[in-house]
């Protein structure tokens, strides 16, 4: 895994007063509390109070859950959750439907999605990244960062119609 290049992960100035939705899949207990305690993290350490958590099922379900979130109105929303590689094509279906919808929600709506969905060959992959004792990577925090730093950056533009 590749850290390099990666910009802090600090907290994010001017975020207080911010609306933000965490949407959270069930699948990997372990994996997915690290990843929710980073995202809390990123959004106390940036002074952000007006949080909701959602949890949807599993990693496909985030993108209609985003969806109908962001049609209802927030200032940014984190999306959060794992998808393991098995022995069927089903993880690439999983992959695609994620990063596609995730993407489709947020260039539709205007609303910055944060991508924190781990895409893993392997639960030792996925260890590595969510932010445990140990981890090398705190995707949860990042992902949780970078919606922030995007609706920090965005709040003076209005957004699309339709």
């Amino acid at each position: 895994m590749s850290g390099t290049g990666a910009p802090d992960t600090l907290p994010v100035g001017g975020a207080a007063g911010l609306e933000v939705v965490v949407l959270a899949g069930s699948w990997h207990d372990r994996v997915m509390a690290g990843l929710l305690d980073g995202a809390r993290r990123a959004l106390r350490d940036s002074g952000v109070t007006n949080v909701t958590e959602l949890r949807v099922p599993g990693t496909f379900e985030l993108t209609v859950a985003a969806s109908r979130v962001a049609a209802r109105g927030c200032d940014a929303i984190v999306a959060l959750g794992v998808v393991i590689r098995g022995g069927t094509p089903h993880f690439d279906y999983v992959c695609q439907a994620a990063t596609h919808g995730l993407t489709a929600v947020a260039e539709r709506t205007g609303v910055p999605v944060g991508f924190g969905v781990l895409t893993c060959d392997t639960e030792q992959q996925a260890l590595d990244r969510a932010g445990l004792p140990g981890s090398a990577a705190d995707k949860g925090y990042e992902a949780c960062a970078a919606a922030l730093q995007t609706a920090v950056l965005l709040r003076g533009y209005p957004q699309p119609s339709g």
